[in-house]
């Protein structure tokens, strides 16, 4: 097709079908979720899976890919839905507006077409633990966004294993988490930026202290998006799924 011909110089035939025939699950369609899903059509991905809970607002226009004027108050996977089919009409799509919970997580996600990529890019703590623990029991690679919020630099962006991580107070928490609950191998982009600190002494909401600008979140979605891309398509290796451990009682049991 002619929208790929650009793809093709660099992927050649065999890239492009692979990446036709590849099922890619997009959790959370925000700035960084809605600029990777729009990367992913772009590329010739044959099947999306979009998951997200929210409707358009207006706050959301200085860094979602969806956000306009005119998709204001509408429901962020069905302007996602139809964003993929204007790039894309030969792309298949799986839109659910659903609330991910820690409980509803294995059956949401069981229920829907096995991804060959699952891409968590939502920022609520207990949702990316119960992703990770289903990817880790459902051997499905996983590539989990960290925190973009009261960021300036995009140069201090950087893939890297969960347990190597340093600076991200969000990386923090999920590293410690994902001890408790024995998940290793989960890879994540994050930033060696300290955060700044905006907002009024004292502020607990979000649109009170967690400031975005305009290029961070969806750069972060391009860099997922072309991570996964250049796996897919055969570029650069397939990594190795997340993975659940035994703990040294259970190891010593199975003994």
């Amino acid at each position: 097709m002619e929208r790929h011909a650009r793809l093709r110089l660099l992927l050649g035939e065999e890239g492009l079908g692979r990446l036709k025939d590849a099922t890619v699950m997009v959790i959370g369609l925000g700035g960084v979720g809605s600029a990777c899903a729009e990367a992913l059509a772009r590329s010739g991905v044959g099947t999306l899976i979009l998951l997200d809970r929210d409707v358009v607002e207006e706050s959301n226009i200085n860094r979602q890919a969806l956000a306009f004027t005119s998709t204001l108050g509408q429901v962020k996977t069905e302007v996602m839905a139809r964003m993929v089919h204007e790039i894309n009409p030969a792309c298949v799509t799986h839109a659910r507006r659903v609330f991910l919970t820690p409980d509803n997580v294995a059956d949401t996600l069981d229920a829907l077409p096995r991804p060959d990529y699952v891409l968590d890019c939502i920022d609520t703590v207990s949702q990316k633990l119960a992703i990770a623990h289903w990817c880790a029991s459902h051997a499905v690679p996983l590539l989990s966004s960290m925190g973009a919020a009261n960021r300036l630099d995009p140069a201090q962006l950087q893939f890297s294993n969960l347990r190597k991580t340093a600076v991200c107070p969000l990386t923090k928490v999920i590293r410690l988490e994902c001890k408790k609950r024995r998940i290793k191998g989960v890879e994540v982009l994050y930033s060696t930026e300290p955060p700044q600190k905006p907002g009024a002494p004292g502020a607990r909401t979000k649109g009170e202290s967690l400031g975005s600008m305009s290029y961070m979140p969806p750069i972060m979605g391009q860099m997922i998006a072309g991570k996964v891309i250049r796996r897919l398509s055969g570029l650069e290796p397939m990594p190795r799924p997340p993975r659940l451990y035994r703990s040294r009682e259970e190891a010593l049991a199975a003994q």
